[in-house]
């Protein structure tokens, strides 16, 4: 016959102290796994939430991002022109946009400086984005001026970023008119005209084209179609392809983290798990004896033992659930090391993951009263009542 829930809830409850502290040590490795995923997760969905299906992006033939492409204006004219699989726009012509980009430095507002990045947009980029991208505060920017706007994030962690501010690009001025909102990556940039940011950066090259795909667009014909084009080469994907092949850096690095921090501390919660357990049967040993002369068997009072265990376990989850649980939606910046731009992003502690912390918690607390378990269900009944 088993044991009735209620014994292991009753011995968890008479060893308060022991139990508190064993169940901090899970928890305190719960809160760097859910934490530390969380931020990967928030990461990455900056990154997946920004990036469409319908939209292409061309870029010089080898560059992984961006920051690493080159288009002449020739070939953006050719492309733009002549590329069938771009959409027209309502006025009939193609709905396509070349752009710049560049990492800038710029003062944050707690110290110290980080590279952001600047974007050179067309009237195009935004009819693209359309609704996705709209201004909060101010207005957009007139083309052909010396306006910029900024993405929100930038406003709460960088200087000169407010409406009214000037920025600095090389020694050209440029006024800060408005304050854009987007989802993903591209909600902490700073957006400017296309030809004004060429020519006061003294970038003679676009970075990229950007465009609105027909339906039914066959991408991996299209990109092979582009390799083997003598006059534009160009590397051809997806906008949300592009985006999610700008995380397998740090996001990698975040995951390596992750679990080099989580192995580490789940050592230590098993190993005090083990020594609580093991300590806490010690002083049981005449209670299993009787548990198993009255009839129980040693298979019942294992898994009694490994239950209690468990139990402290999920506690410890709990408990380290609760501790990461302010951090989800929490706002922060960190390098991406696929553009070496900061990226505005928010932890993302989803359901998904802590489900995967419970599951984490309950098999540390598994594991911890295993062997103990077991070195108690081996006791003889007579041997264990000397104990008396």
């Amino acid at each position: 016959m088993a044991l009735p829930f209620s014994y292991p809830l009753r011995n968890l409850a008479v060893r308060k102290s022991t139990t508190a502290l064993t169940a901090l040590g899970v928890a305190m490795t719960v809160a760097v796994f859910a934490g530390v995923f969380s931020l990967r997760d928030g990461f990455r969905r900056a990154y997946d939430v920004g990036g469409r299906e319908d939209v292409g992006i061309y870029l010089r033939p080898g560059a992984n991002s961006e920051g690493e492409s080159g288009i002449s204006r020739d070939r953006v004219d050719i492309i733009i022109k002549e590329r069938p699989e771009i959409a027209p726009g309502p006025d009939g012509r193609p709905l396509a946009a070349a752009e710049s980009f560049l990492a800038v430095f710029l003062e944050q507002v707690n110290g110290g400086n980080t590279n952001v990045p600047l974007r050179g947009i067309q009237p195009a980029s935004l009819a693209i984005h359309g609704d996705r991208a709209r201004i909060v505060e101010g207005r957009w920017l007139q083309w052909g001026s010396d306006e910029i706007v900024v993405g929100k994030p930038l406003t709460e962690r960088m200087k000169n970023c407010q409406v009214g501010d000037t920025l600095v690009l090389n020694t050209t001025p440029f006024q800060v008119v408005g304050v854009y909102e987007m989802a993903g990556a591209q909600g902490g940039e700073v957006w400017g005209d296309v030809e004004r940011m060429m020519e006061a950066l003294d970038r003679p090259y676009y970075q990229r084209v950007m465009a609105a795909l027909r339906e039914n667009t066959d991408v991996e014909a299209v990109a092979q179609a582009l390799e083997d084009d003598s006059r534009v080469a160009s590397k051809f994907m997806t906008d949300k392809a592009y985006m999610l092949a700008q995380t397998d850096r740090l996001g990698g690095m975040l995951t390596v983290l992750a679990g080099i921090l989580t192995v580490i501390m789940s050592l230590g919660a098993v190993i005090g798990s083990a020594i609580t357990m093991s300590a806490a049967i010690s002083s049981r040993t005449h209670e299993v004896g009787v548990l198993m002369a009255i009839g129980y068997r040693r298979r019942d009072v294992v898994l009694a033992l490994l239950l209690e265990s468990a139990l402290i376990g999920l506690l410890g989850g709990a408990l380290g659930l609760l501790i990461a649980l302010p951090f989800d939606g929490l706002r922060t910046g960190m390098m991406n090391w696929n553009t070496f731009t900061d990226v505005s992003f928010g932890f993302d502690l989803s359901f998904g993951l802590a489900l995967k912390s419970f599951l984490l918690a309950f098999l540390l607390g598994l594991f911890g009263g295993l062997i103990p378990a077991v070195r108690a269900a081996r006791l003889k009944p007579v041997e264990a009542l000397r104990a008396l």
